[in-house]
């Protein structure tokens, strides 16, 4: 689960079916479908089928794509440091609750794909 101080985030299901948990409320999004994710609102969403899904993400206000870019830098490195990690959440308001994980894949039966 994540929530974002600053901005609010939409997910425009493009192909598959996506999953989000928003808050407390669990929503399907297929083909066409947006789901609104609003700021300060816990939320994470998933692949609900066993075929790819394609979402447009949108996220505003602009300046976010930015985490992505120092995240993935960070990450790319043999060893992230954890504190750079977040580091870079702070920076752009980012809250993550690495502790739902679990609970997650077990509520809604997600798995990763193996490479």
């Amino acid at each position: 689960m994540h929530r974002h101080h600053r901005e609010d985030e939409y997910s425009f299901v493009l192909e598959g079916s996506i999953g989000a948990l928003l808050g407390d409320t669990v929503v399907i999004g297929n083909p066409g479908d947006l789901i609104f994710k609003p700021r300060e609102q816990w939320h994470t969403f998933w692949n609900t089928g066993d075929t790819p899904a394609r979402i447009l993400e949108i996220i505003s206000p602009a300046g976010f794509e930015n985490y992505f870019r120092e995240a993935a830098a960070e990450l790319s490195c043999a060893h992230p440091d954890p504190q750079r990690l977040s580091a870079i959440r702070s920076r752009y308001a980012l809250d993550v609750d690495m502790s739902s994980v679990p609970e997650l894949i077990q509520r809604f039966g997600v798995h990763f794909p193996r490479a």
